[in-house]
């Protein structure tokens, strides 16, 4: 080893030495200020507790326990919590600054008392009005020789033929109504008018209508053949009627719709079936007509509720003289707005719903305080209020769920406050806890 090893050893063994001293001298001075700042700052701001001082301090992570001075927390990495003592009237309260208020977003609105008007649009269905259907059928046993409306859907106008039969019951009741009638005339005076009188009514029994009888009585000849006719207009939505088909008395053979007017199937949110009532007016819109309205009013509002969709069914009947509507279009579907008493109203995006109660967030300045309230009627953006607040209280609209949070856990604190204290302990650590005092 040469001779200048121990020499190089000796000077890094100075060099460690001055440098500790040096950080050792910065410590202390640095610690130093640091607490003749603290001391100057205290002396020159006033003190915060002058009004009221603390009834004890705590861990918000561990709001159970009470400690008698200020320090940091046994629990938890951080400062203990001083809490002050309030009356009744602000527990549950929140006091924000300004200036914090505006940096959250907070919005307020004014409660105010006014009319509640719906509109309810929906989109609907175009469908037949099932009361305004004629359905065609043989009176009397025969056969159809001729039919004049072949397919289904086939628009037809009242009164047109439809279909002509052969009817051989009827040869048979009206040949004999004519001998008796003959009978009559040659025994005028023998009391034989019941005789043609039986033979009249048997040609009713045989499915004749009275002009059918007045034809026959006039023209003096047998009727065999019935000509069926359309007793409105409309289209014909079914058709069981073929040429050369036998028909038996009752047999359905057409079925007129007609589209004067028509019904429109819309659904509605389970929510808003309280604001609709029959009879409302209704206005529609369809894609297919732009620019034009079709006028009605609610039929009935059906007793079901959609399982899946929460809906309920709304039946509404329109005026259509021109036909236009036809069953399966879609229309839009406008609820006239029904007006009522007046009543409570906050913007809806002020309400709070939690799944057990409805809670809106009250302000009278810096203080904001959740308040439970008992909900009506929403339509518009306006949701009735029918207990737990007045017109012109202040309520916030945009921030409520963080004062909302707030005000939970400080109404939290202060029902551990009330009860049984737990015993309470110096922020003083011992032995890694706090001292129990």
């Amino acid at each position: 080893m040469s001779v200048k090893t121990p020499s190089i050893i000796v000077v890094i063994a100075l060099v460690g030495a001055s440098g500790y001293g040096f950080y050792e001298f910065g410590m202390r001075h640095g610690m130093q200020m640091a607490s003749n700042s603290t001391s100057n700052q205290a002396k020159s701001d006033p003190p915060a507790t002058s009004a009221k001082q603390p009834l004890y301090w705590y861990d918000p992570m561990y709001p159970q326990q009470k400690f008698d001075k200020p320090g940091k927390s046994p629990f938890m990495d951080m400062q203990l919590v001083a809490m002050y003592p309030e009356g009744d009237a602000d527990q549950g309260k929140v006091s924000i600054s300004p200036r914090v208020a505006q940096n959250l977003g907070v919005r307020t609105a004014k409660v105010v008392r006014g009319v509640l008007r719906s509109r309810v649009e929906a989109i609907g269905s175009v469908a037949y009005n099932e009361r305004d259907v004629a359905v065609v059928q043989a009176r009397s046993n025969g056969y159809l020789e001729k039919l004049y409306v072949r397919a289904p859907l086939d628009s037809v106008h009242q009164g047109q033929a439809l279909a002509a039969l052969y009817v051989p019951d009827w040869v048979a009741a009206q040949e004999e109504y004519l001998s008796a009638k003959r009978l009559t005339a040659r025994a005028a005076g023998l009391g034989l008018d019941g005789l043609r009188d039986g033979a009249r009514q048997r040609m009713r029994l045989a499915g004749m209508s009275d002009a059918q009888i007045r034809l026959v009585d006039t023209t003096h000849q047998v009727q065999a053949r019935l000509t069926v006719t359309a007793p409105r207009s409309g289209v014909v939505t079914e058709l069981a009627a073929r040429e050369g088909m036998t028909v038996m008395a009752g047999a359905a053979l057409f079925r007129i719709n007609g589209l004067t007017s028509v019904w429109v199937n819309a659904e509605v949110p389970e929510a808003e079936a309280g604001l609709l009532t029959p009879d409302s007016a209704v206005t529609a819109r369809a894609a297919a007509y732009p620019g034009q309205t079709f006028t009605g009013k609610v039929g009935t509002l059906l007793p079901e509720v959609n399982m899946t969709t929460r809906t309920l069914k709304v039946r509404i009947e329109l005026a259509n003289p021109r036909a236009l509507l036809k069953p399966g279009m879609f229309v839009t579907v406008s609820f006239a707005p029904t007006g009522g008493a007046e009543m409570v109203l906050v913007p809806t995006e002020a309400i709070i719903q939690t799944g057990t109660r409805a809670v809106v967030i009250v302000t009278d300045g810096d203080k904001f305080a959740p308040v439970d309230v008992e909900l009506g009627q929403e339509a518009g953006g306006q949701t009735e209020i029918r207990k737990g607040l007045t017109a012109d209280q202040t309520v916030v609209i945009s921030g409520q769920f963080l004062i909302d949070s707030e005000a939970s856990l400080k109404a939290s604190v202060t029902r551990m406050s009330d009860a049984p204290p737990a015993p309470a302990m110096t922020s003083e650590k011992k032995d890694g806890m706090a001292e129990p005092q």
